[in-house]
């Protein structure tokens, strides 16, 4: 019996506590009536970057909203799943792997700056191009960070070029600090654990 008044006497407070937190949450949600295209950037170290921002073009695919994809940095010779399962959706998707591979492989810096020429070439388009509600730039801070394309052109072209209500997400390590003030949404994966550090390769379904 005793058991059963404390519950009660939780429960009751628990109750009177989550009414007045929807009632705060509601009034500040009146507050939030803009509605704009964002600029978003998913940076540092952590795992997940790539993940995060495809879990918002699936998002998008899942209320036939259109979106375009330039990955600056994977090859088309990767078999990844994205690029399986986003192929199967032409209608909604345009998706172009750009990448000669990570620089260490090509080991050729002129090939590499003509490739992110050439994607960035293709990004324009698809952020001027209206069919598209988002498009994702994957990787692009890694070009930025070993001077492949101007900074400066980037942030022009996104400062003055980009729709109002068109969302951009920028994903990659080292964001550079003017890309980060521009930005309205800026997510910094830290990393805690990587079983790569224990040996592990990267694995099917979780890194490609």
């Amino acid at each position: 019996m005793t058991d059963q008044v404390g519950d009660d006497v939780r429960n009751a407070k628990h109750n009177d506590k989550m009414r007045k937190l929807k009632a705060a949450r509601d009034r500040m949600m009146e507050t939030k009536t803009v509605e704009k295209g964002l600029l978003i950037v998913h940076t540092g170290n952590g795992k997940g970057k790539t993940s995060a921002a495809l879990g918002m073009v699936f998002r998008h695919i899942g209320h036939d909203m259109p979106v375009g994809i330039v990955q600056f940095t994977k090859s088309a010779k990767w078999d990844t799943g994205e690029a399986r399962l986003l192929n199967k959706f032409p209608d909604l998707v345009t998706l172009h792997i750009m990448g000669e591979g990570f620089t260490w492989e090509t080991q050729d810096r002129a090939r590499d700056i003509a490739a992110a020429r050439t994607g960035w070439e293709q990004a324009k388009a698809l952020i001027r191009d209206d069919r598209h509600q988002l498009v994702l730039l994957d990787e692009l801070n890694i070009v930025l960070r070993y001077d492949y394309l101007p900074l400066d052109e980037v942030l022009t072209f996104l400062r003055e070029e980009k729709p109002a209500d068109k969302h951009v997400v920028i994903t990659g390590r080292n964001a550079h600090e003017n890309l980060i003030e521009m930005a309205d949404l800026v997510t910094d994966m830290t990393m805690v654990k990587h079983p790569f550090r224990q040996g592990v390769k990267a694995q099917k379904g979780i890194e490609f």
